[in-house]
């Protein structure tokens, strides 16, 4: 599978994909339809890169001007892919492995735009209690947005406090950008 930095500083260079691990990277549409709605507003931005896999929305972040960027996952040839991307684009970053909901009860750092590319079950699941919706609140910063990644026939009906901006969808992955209620 061919994965690339589309674009800014790192525009173009293709990333490391971890072998013997199931990931799902984010298809080019979909980083597409995410970094063309955040347009220049991710410069100088701190961001979270839940679920990482390859490290590839982090690190499409920083290629547009994030100032940093920390990368959760809890494989460690996922990690390990991280590091080579980040050393292979020029890039820096904080790779943590470790589970994703214990280092969001644990992390005590704010984060502007916070990512999570969860694996998931193919099957109809209404997802209004899961712990992403509660456990990332307290890690946003003021006016920080949240971009969750879920199956197609997954469902928000009453997503707590949070309101959503827009939501995508690109083959059988549901892209949800949302704030927390003002």
């Amino acid at each position: 599978m061919a994965l690339r930095v589309i674009s800014g500083t790192a525009g173009g260079l293709f990333l490391e994909v971890p072998h013997g691990v199931e990931i799902r990277p984010a298809l080019g549409r979909v980083k597409g339809a995410i970094f063309s709605s955040l347009g220049e507003w991710i410069i100088g931005k701190r961001v979270l890169d839940l679920y990482a896999g390859t490290g590839s929305l982090g690190i499409e972040s920083l290629s547009r001007g994030a100032r940093e960027a920390t990368f959760v996952d809890l494989s460690a040839a996922c990690c390990q892919a991280i590091r080579n991307n980040l050393a292979k684009t020029g890039f820096s970053g904080r790779v943590v492995e470790v589970d994703v909901l214990r280092f969001l009860s644990r992390d005590c750092h704010p984060y502007d735009l916070v990512f999570a590319s969860p694996p998931y079950e193919k099957r109809e699941l209404l997802l209004d209690e899961h712990p992403l919706l509660s456990l990332v609140p307290p890690r946003l910063a003021p006016h920080g947005l949240f971009l969750w990644e879920f199956f197609r026939r997954n469902r928000l009906e009453h997503p707590g406090p949070w309101n959503v901006r827009w939501q995508r969808r690109t083959g059988e992955t549901v892209v949800v950008m949302m704030e927390i209620g003002r």
